[in-house]
């Protein structure tokens, strides 16, 4: 917005110019969302608070969550909010990436919203039935998958494989039902992460530095040329989202990390997850992203292990409780360990992530 309002005065004062930098207006978003956060925080929590809008924690979870219940959740939309504000503000709105990015994350957040007020209303962990979630889920994910193959159908269906320079396959008309599930899987996988104090927060921090810069160089035909990486053709613009995302999250954190005052609830986690898997079609990074998020994956399969097992043996666990974040913490890891341990293994992710670009 404030590259259509302000640009036109160059002509009359040119240090306006740097308006036009995508590195100056990246940057500002990320300050104008941790501004909004740091700000509207308080704000929000107290509201929460007054509408008894309070955490309801599972039962059959860790006896020392127990303490947490009665705070305040769906604070993700504070999240929400502060990365629309700082994404308008900041990002040429003419560019239709930034369009379907944002309206991704609030179509997710709609979803969780629903899940979590329910949860509230019942006064317990059950919100939307597992069917109604998915295909709350299923109609976002689709409707952005669409959006995105009509807008290039030629170049988004295309495979691309880390260590390869060039698309293993084309998809076609079949990357359709492919994305959509893609995107489904990594909203939920982000979801299943959030259950301790900053752990999710923290790991999605980390996980959009990584798309900040691969929409950067991937909006880049220099740089995309000399690390091998598919060139995007406005992909770029997403580094003002992306870092927007940034900037809302850290600010999120200062209230989410242990002892948490707020959690972001579904609305947040279902909103982060899906969105970064949409930066990850856009970008062509479908494949590096399960490198990007390994914790998320690990906390997806830990679940998937546990429910197959205990299927399969009538009632014996592999893990102590799933997701995996809950079997070290009854392993004897105090909470502040465990979310601090895979924060680390997050970053080792990320970095391993980035190395690849430059083997091709």
């Amino acid at each position: 917005m404030f590259l259509e309002w302000v640009y036109p005065l160059v002509k009359y004062f040119s240090p306006l110019n740097v308006f036009r930098y995508l590195t100056f207006r990246s940057a500002y978003a990320a300050v104008t969302a941790l501004l909004v956060a740091f700000l509207f925080g308080p704000v929000i929590m107290e509201k929460l608070r007054q509408l008894k809008l309070g955490q309801s924690v599972r039962l059959d979870g860790p006896q020392s969550h127990l303490v947490k219940s009665g705070t305040p959740t769906m604070g993700g939309l504070l999240i929400l909010a502060a990365v629309t504000a700082a994404t308008l503000l900041w990002v040429d709105l003419s560019n239709r990436y930034a369009w379907i990015c944002l309206g991704s994350m609030l179509g997710f957040g709609a979803v969780g919203f629903m899940d979590d007020w329910l949860k509230i209303r019942r006064k317990n962990a059950d919100g939307l039935s597992a069917k109604a979630k998915l295909v709350g889920q299923a109609i976002v994910s689709l409707v952005a998958v669409l959006f995105l193959y009509f807008d290039s159908p030629g170049e988004m269906t295309q495979l691309y494989v880390p260590f390869f320079k060039n698309p293993v396959v084309d998809l076609g008309v079949f990357w359709i039902p492919l994305a959509v599930v893609y995107v489904m899987g990594w909203s939920n996988a982000v979801n299943l992460s959030d259950g301790l104090d900053g752990l999710a927060t923290g790991l999605v921090i980390m996980a959009v530095i990584t798309f900040s810069i691969l929409t950067y160089l991937s909006g880049r035909p220099d740089w995309s040329e000399y690390l091998g990486i598919p060139f995007v053709r406005g992909a770029g613009e997403l580094t003002v989202f992306s870092l927007a995302l940034l900037g809302a999250c850290v600010g999120f954190l200062w209230f989410n990390a242990h002892p948490a005052e707020v959690f972001m609830g579904d609305v947040g986690s279902l909103s982060l997850g899906g969105v970064m898997a949409v930066l990850a079609l856009i970008v062509k990074k479908e494949l590096l992203f399960f490198v990007i998020g390994g914790v998320f994956i690990l906390e997806e399969a830990s679940v998937a292990i546990q429910v197959l097992y205990y299927k399969a043996t009538k009632g014996k666990r592999v893990f102590k409780m799933a997701p995996l974040h809950h079997h070290f913490e009854l392993s004897g890891w105090q909470e502040t360990k465990v979310v601090t341990r895979f924060w680390i293994l997050g970053g080792l992710f990320a970095i391993i992530a980035l190395s690849t670009l430059k083997i091709q």
